[in-house]
């Protein structure tokens, strides 16, 4: 047997904390997206492309994090993991070039208890993102049509049912 597996193997040990499992891989694919791209890169262009992504993104985020509205959501979450896979997302969806290898959306928010007040202000913060970068109406308005069929899938609770504190 070789040094490097032992030492790989070691090292996977010991990143995982006693008692836990590490997490269990899932199959990436584009489909997981939660939708197809469009069919040519006009959307890309009008969101400048991979650095206007990039800002809206970041910008959306930060916004997220800071909106007492929803700010809890994002609490223990691995940010930079999101960043990477809204990116991946987006850049996919918009016809980019690139892969999705996040997980589906089912799997990415079950257990959340995602509201519709939730989702109404991540749009919010999305829609103020895209304004911020100077995309058009007319380009936000066909992205938030292609993302909106999501909102089924990850919305989980009536708002009526609201069980988070503050909520």
């Amino acid at each position: 047997m070789s040094f490097v597996p032992i030492i790989l193997l070691l090292m996977t040990q010991a990143a995982t904390p006693p008692g836990e499992q590490p997490v269990a891989p899932y199959p990436h694919h584009n489909a997981n997206a939660g939708a197809t791209p469009f069919a040519d890169a006009r959307m890309w262009q009008a969101f400048h492309e991979s650095a206007g992504v990039g800002r809206i993104v970041d910008d959306l985020v930060a916004t997220n994090i800071a909106d007492p509205r929803i700010s809890d959501i994002f609490k223990g979450q691995d940010m930079v993991r999101l960043r990477r896979t809204l990116k991946e997302q987006f850049c996919y969806l918009l016809n980019g070039g690139c892969d999705y290898s996040g997980r589906a959306m089912a799997a990415a928010h079950a257990d959340m208890g995602i509201q519709d007040a939730d989702m109404a202000a991540l749009v919010e913060n999305l829609q103020a993102a895209m304004r911020r970068e100077h995309v058009s109406f007319a380009a936000q308005n066909r992205l938030l049509a292609k993302l909106a069929p999501m909102r089924r899938t990850i919305v989980k609770q009536r708002d009526l049912d609201r069980r988070r504190p503050g909520g």
